[in-house]
């Protein structure tokens, strides 16, 4: 298991938002995964996230959270 600071965090807001939290400071409910983007696909694969926020995530939110990812 890795430290969490070395991970990023994934927080669904109070709204129902889906973001990437570079601080892990956002309200919600958070879930980490690695930063490397094949962290983000083998997720989306499994739909580990999804299960973490029980909810349905569409393809632009997890094309949105690789892109802020790439952007780190």
């Amino acid at each position: 298991m890795k430290d969490k600071k070395a991970l990023l965090r994934i927080v669904k807001t109070p709204e129902g938002d889906i973001l990437l939290d570079a601080t892990g400071k956002k309200s919600g409910r958070g879930a980490y995964v690695c930063p490397d983007p094949e962290c983000l696909k083998k997720a989306r694969k499994s739909r580990a996230l999804e299960r973490a926020f029980d909810t349905a995530i569409p393809a632009e939110v997890y094309d949105a959270l690789e892109g802020q990812m790439g952007a780190l």
